[in-house]
């Protein structure tokens, strides 16, 4: 149980910091991201997400010094938490496209159209799901890890989830406009509504 621990922990922390990161670099440039185009932006950005987890890993003795040992409460928590994520995944992706997963909307010409809001199922409850679902899984794998850096890390990814879908939601405001507006007065950010609201 130590090893997967371990391991888990590892993936945690070499992961999250540059995925979380990468979406930082995005959405505040995206004018000067989508005249570049999806493939020029991969072709900058793949890469140094690479460096980054590299850079991570290559710490990773210090990074993972405290750990707090297996507990089984928190195992069971842990895997309780990562099977809701997974369920909030699963309804997250009757709508999502790859294309639509890794980005390519947003970093494609405006000339193309707004493209369709989402705004059934899932995202009848709640505005993020796939951030909802991230932190649900995240918290996990955290924890399982039971290590004083994934602890540290999935405090530090609340109030950065939260930024990060505030300046999100700035271009989808920009996208969408008055239909966004509406929508998001209906639709929680983050914590979701458990009976989505009609009409």
């Amino acid at each position: 149980m130590d090893t997967f621990r371990y391991y888990a922990a590892l993936v945690l922390v070499v992961t999250f910091p540059p995925a979380f990161a990468f979406w930082f670099f995005i959405h505040p440039f995206i004018g000067f991201w989508r005249r570049l185009g999806f493939r020029f932006t991969y072709a900058i950005m793949f890469p140094a997400m690479l460096a980054a987890c590299y850079g991570l890993f290559r710490v990773r003795g210090s990074l993972l010094a405290i750990d707090y040992g297996t507990q089984w409460v928190l195992v069971g928590l842990g895997v309780v938490l990562y099977a809701v994520a997974s369920v909030v995944e699963i309804k997250c992706r009757r709508y999502l496209k790859l294309r639509t997963l890794v980005g390519i909307p947003e970093l494609e010409a405006a000339d193309e159209g707004p493209g369709k809001l989402l705004n059934d199922g899932i995202y009848a409850r709640v505005r993020h799901p796939r951030y909802l679902g991230i932190m649900l899984g995240g918290t996990g794998v955290a924890c399982i890890a039971n290590n004083q850096a994934t602890w540290v890390l999935m405090a530090a990814l609340v109030p950065v989830t939260y930024l990060l879908t505030v300046i999100e939601e700035r271009e989808l405001r920009v996208r969408f406009g008055e239909q966004y507006t509406r929508y998001a007065e209906q639709v929680p950010r983050i914590i979701p509504r458990i009976i989505p609201r009609r009409g």
